[in-house]
C-alpha cells in the first residue's frame, strides 16, 4: 500500500473544530490484516478489483451506523463475509474480525477499535476508546451465556473506573452519554471523547448513484436525496429555490461535466404529482435527463451531493450540535464508475474545493487514481499488491 497527498499542511497545535475520522484501521476484515488507512477531507483508495477498495468503505460505513446507534445484526447482515478467509476458529468455534479508526477534534485524537465475533453468534466481545494514551471505555465478553459485555469506563474519582454491564450487539461508546453521569472530571472527559466520536462517524451519507433509477420522472415528496439518487428530479426542484448561489454553481459543474452545450438544469412539475428534471440547453432545445449517458447521470448526481448538505441528503446528523461543528462524510464507492476521464477530474476538483471549506469530506472508491492523483488536497490512498 502507498499512499499520497498534497493536502497543505496543518498547524501543529491547532485543534480541527469539526470532528473528522482521521486514519481507519482494519486488523482483520475482509481481505485486509493489520491495515492502516490514512484519512484527509478527500481521500480515494485506488488499486485493482479485489484489492480491498470496497472493504475498506465498507467497513467505515458499519463503524458509521454503529456510531449511530444501530444494532450489530443491522450492520452486519451477513457478518460471516467480513472474517478474513484464512481465519481459523478457536477451540470453541468462535471466528470473528476486528475494525477501528481515530477521530480528531476539540478534545484531540480519539482512538476506537471494536472486537466482532461473527460466529458461532453475532455479538461484539471487545471495545476500546482511548485518548492521550488513557482507556476511557473497555468492554469484555466475560459470560458467554449473557448478551451483555463487562464494560468499564474511566472515572478519576474516588475509585479510578466504573463498571457495569452493556448490550453485546451496540457499540458502547455510543451508549455512554445515557449511562455515565459526567460527575467527575473523568467522566466529563469520557463523555466529551465519545461525542467526539459519534459526531464525527454518524453524519455520513453513503451514496451509488443508479442511473436506469433517475431515469423516471419522480414523486414530488421530503425532498432529501436518496443513495441511489432515485429522486434527483425532486431533489433538483426543491434545491434550485432554495439556495441560487449553490445552484449556480451546481449548473457550472454540469456544464463542465456535460457533452454538448449547457444553459441551466430544471425541474418541471408534469402535472400528476411527479416532476421531471431537463437540461436546458439554449435557444429553447431541452434534454430529458432519461435520455443522457450513464456517466453523465452519475456525475451530475455526484456533483449535486458534493453541493448540498445534511438538510438534503438523506442523513442522520448530530441534532443536538451545531451545525457550524459537523462534518458530513460522503462514502463513493465506485466514485468514477462509468466517467471517463475528463468527468473524473472534474468531479475530484469539485470535492477538493467542497471539502476545503470543511462542512464536508469525501472517501471514495476509483478504478484509477492516475488523473487525479496530483491534484492538491487529495490523500490517494493504493492498494496495489
Amino acid at each position: 500500500m502507498t499512499v499520497s497527498s498534497l493536502a497543505a499542511p496543518a498547524q501543529a497545535e491547532a485543534r480541527p473544530d469539526r470532528p473528522g475520522a482521521t486514519e481507519l484501521r482494519l486488523a482483520a476484515f475482509a481481505a485486509h490484516r493489520r491495515a492502516r488507512f490514512p484519512l484527509g477531507p478527500l481521500t480515494l483508495f485506488t488499486g485493482p478489483s479485489g484489492s480491498g477498495k470496497t472493504g475498506a468503505l465498507r467497513a467505515y460505513e458499519a463503524l458509521a451506523r454503529l456510531g449511530g446507534g444501530a444494532a450489530l445484526g443491522e450492520v452486519f447482515p451477513d457478518p460471516v463475509a467480513c472474517v478474513p478467509e484464512r481465519a481459523r476458529p478457536d477451540a470453541q468455534r468462535r471466528r470473528g474480525f476486528r475494525i477501528g479508526c481515530t477521530v480528531d477534534g476539540p478534545e484531540g485524537p480519539v482512538r476506537l477499535e471494536v472486537a466482532v465475533q461473527a460466529e458461532p453468534e453475532l455479538r461484539i466481545v471487545g471495545e476500546r476508546l482511548t485518548a492521550g494514551g488513557v482507556t476511557l471505555l473497555e468492554t469484555a465478553l466475560r459470560d458467554p451465556g449473557r448478551r451483555v459485555v463487562q464494560a468499564a469506563w474511566h472515572t478519576a474519582g474516588s475509585s479510578p473506573v466504573t463498571r457495569g454491564p452493556l448490550p453485546d450487539d451496540r457499540l458502547g461508546t455510543a451508549l455512554l452519554p445515557l449511562r455515565v453521569a459526567g460527575r467527575t472530571d473523568g467522566e466529563r472527559r469520557v463523555l466529551a471523547a465519545a461525542e467526539q466520536m459519534v459526531v464525527a462517524l454518524r453524519s455520513v451519507y453513503a451514496c451509488d448513484p443508479s442511473p436506469r433509477r433517475m431515469r423516471a420522472a419522480t414523486p414530488l415528496g421530503a425532498g432529501r436525496l436518496l443513495r441511489g439518487c432515485d429522486n434527483l428530479a425532486e431533489v433538483l426542484w426543491r434545491t434550485r429555490s432554495e439556495c441560487g448561489h449553490r445552484y449556480a454553481h451546481l449548473v457550472t459543474a454540469v456544464r463542465a461535466g456535460c457533452a454538448g452545450p449547457v444553459t441551466d438544469v430544471l425541474a418541471e412539475p408534469l402535472g400528476d404529482g411527479t416532476v421531471r428534471a431537463l437540461l436546458d440547453r439554449g435557444d429553447g432545445v431541452r434534454t430529458h435527463l432519461g435520455l443522457l449517458g450513464d456517466g453523465e447521470l452519475r456525475y451530475l448526481a455526484l456533483a449535486l451531493v458534493l453541493l448540498t448538505g445534511p438538510g438534503v441528503l438523506e442523513v442522520d446528523p448530530a441534532g443536538e450540535v451545531p451545525a457550524a461543528l459537523q462534518t458530513l462524510t460522503v462514502l463513493a464507492d465506485g466514485l468514477d464508475r462509468g466517467l471517463d476521464v475528463r468527468q473524473a477530474g472534474e468531479l475530484v476538483r469539485l470535492a477538493a474545493r467542497m471539502c476545503e471549506r470543511g462542512h464536508i469530506r469525501l472517501v471514495g472508491a476509483v478504478g484509477d487514481a492516475v488523473p487525479v492523483r496530483e491534484e492538491p488536497g487529495v490523500t490517494v490512498v493504493d492498494l496495489t499488491p
